[in-house]
């Protein structure tokens, strides 16, 4: 499936079929056990990408590619960065708009489309879980198109090549359903190095039940 076939259904999903579970999942409100495995493991992936990047960012730019629901987005403006926050969901985009913290949201320009559209430069780019539905060679792809953008590092994850993941991989495969999530694609850092044609560092890999993600950063 071609990155822009991806990048349509991920719209779909994430604007239509899901968009309340993501808010849900993305507040405070009570979920599943299940689901709060994922919600810690999206919290201390977050953490781990911002731990990557300097404490104090006043006075830098940073992209948000796939800001979601706006929590990166809102945590990068408290250390003082102008944020351009992205997302292929307007509906999610609203949601984030509405959890901004009166005063963060003159730092935070947040914008529903694709975050590979011309968003200007930036010192730093951030790509939480936006990655981990695509192909190795799109994701190559991707960041190398973020990198013509990025004057520092980017920080992105990607689903880790585990036996687990790669069964979920088979298995969504073999039984397709028109409302399941869009299939996240197992890789491993060094395919993505080797995409790349250039080396990646690893950044930290969260393991929370059914949350599973690496996080890999790319600097120039």
């Amino acid at each position: 499936m071609t990155y822009e076939a991806t990048r349509e259904r991920l719209e779909t999903y994430f604007d239509r079929t899901a968009s309340e579970t993501w808010a849900r999942l993305t507040s405070d409100a009570p979920v599943s056990r299940i689901r709060q495995t994922v919600r810690e493991g999206r919290d201390a992936m977050r953490a781990a990408m911002l731990s990557a990047l300097p404490a104090d960012l006043k006075g830098a730019r940073v992209l948000d590619a796939g800001c979601g629901a706006g929590q990166m987005a809102i945590e990068l403006a408290e250390r003082g960065a102008d944020v351009v926050a992205v997302d292929i969901s307007p509906s999610l985009i609203e949601v984030a708009r509405s959890r901004t913290p009166r005063g963060l949201d003159e730092y935070i320009d947040y914008r529903a489309g694709d975050m590979l559209a011309d968003h200007g430069t930036f010192d730093h780019v951030v790509a939480m879980d936006s990655l981990i539905h695509y192909a190795a060679p799109d994701i190559a792809a991707a960041l190398g198109k973020l990198g013509e953008t990025a004057q520092g590092s980017i920080v992105f994850t990607i689903a880790p090549k585990t036996p687990a993941l790669t069964a979920m991989w088979y298995a969504g495969k073999l039984f397709p359903r028109k409302d399941r999530s869009p299939a996240i694609r197992p890789h491993s850092a060094r395919r993505i190095a080797r995409e790349l044609g250039a080396p990646v560092t690893p950044v930290a890999r969260i393991a929370r039940g059914f949350y599973i993600s690496e996080a890999l950063e790319i600097v120039p």
